[in-house]
């Protein structure tokens, strides 16, 4: 397995298959691209399903046992069931999605390998839920929810993104994954940092105090430095990662863009490393060079200075020229 020199080893990544989507959810950042969403026909741009197999094939030989396809709307991939069909044996297949499309295909997913599935909502109310995502598809991502439920991915997780406008509904979806078996709920902080909008961030700090009091037990995870509240025998996870320099020392995944490239970091947009025309020789060097050059965002690339305030490290500030 490789690492970094930060000592983190590179053990899942996460593919994006395309930068489509079907929604339009007012904090995307598009895994870290930024807000590219076009036209939902397939685009010339993206890796094909032999690509894709193609990189997975040779982080294999690397030891990276997870993987996790991410969009945009990966389901909009209508060779989705045959590129997970195709993941190497050894590598545990999740997915996460706005669930639409779930129903009707998630039974075929599961037969093709998939092992575990996220599906995002972020309101209980079909009003709010459609003015944050830009749609009226409300009852189908709860019918996908069940169509994943019952073709036996549970424990299902929920994810909600953590903002002004979505806060409100934590505590019934705390109830809700305590209700229903099979549920859990990730609660992911707002990243102004690549979402922009700052004035929409909360003190995720209130959200772990609010937990620590309605839960029964705690579990802290090593990976990200997460926590687990376990309340009324359901289980929620908060993701925060702003700020959190224990969180990026823990990071053991590289991402993959829709269009073929490699990224060390979430946060960064100057890291990208084509794979050129995806061979087999080509992958793995690029691969090599990422992992190679992966840096923590907070506490390495990004510093504290005097006042607290996160800078960039100058050991990351491009060179001055030269007269």
């Amino acid at each position: 397995m490789l690492e970094d020199e930060f000592g983190r080893e590179v053990s899942g990544v996460r593919v994006s298959l395309t930068d489509r989507c079907n929604f339009d959810c007012v904090y995307c950042h598009n895994e870290g691209l930024g807000d590219t969403r076009g036209p939902q026909d397939p685009q010339d741009d993206e890796m094909t399903a032999d690509d894709v197999v193609r990189f997975l094939e040779v982080v294999d030989e690397f030891g990276v046992g997870k993987v996790k396809f991410t969009g945009g709307e990966p389901m909009l991939r209508q060779d989705l069931e045959e590129i997970v069909r195709r993941t190497p044996d050894s590598m545990e297949v999740s997915l996460t999605t706005n669930g639409t499309f779930l129903p009707g295909r998630a039974e075929g997913l599961v037969d093709a390998g998939l092992e575990r599935v996220n599906v995002s909502q972020d309101a209980v109310d079909p009003d709010a839920f459609a003015e944050i995502t830009n749609s009226g598809a409300y009852e189908r991502v709860v019918d996908g929810v069940d169509a994943a439920l019952d073709a036996g991915l549970a424990p299902v997780k929920l994810n909600m993104v953590v903002f002004e406008a979505t806060a409100g509904y934590i505590p019934e979806l705390v109830d809700r994954v305590a209700e229903r078996d099979g549920l859990q709920l990730q609660l992911i902080e707002y990243m102004p940092e690549i979402a922009g909008n700052p004035e929409w961030a909360i003190d995720i700090e209130r959200v772990h105090d609010w937990l620590a009091e309605q839960a029964d037990r705690v579990e802290h995870r090593d990976m990200h430095d997460r926590k687990r509240y376990f309340v009324d025998g359901g289980m929620v996870e908060i993701v925060d990662p702003v700020g959190n320099a224990e969180f990026c020392a823990n990071c053991h995944r590289v991402r993959v863009t829709h269009d073929g490239k490699l990224k060390g970091c979430l946060n960064r947009g100057d890291d990208h490393r084509s794979m050129g025309d995806m061979t087999k020789p080509e992958i793995r060097e690029t691969f090599r060079e990422t992992v190679a050059n992966r840096v923590p965002y907070y506490g390495e690339y990004l510093v504290q200075d005097d006042d607290g305030e996160w800078v960039v490290n100058d050991a990351y500030l491009p060179a001055p020229a030269q007269d």
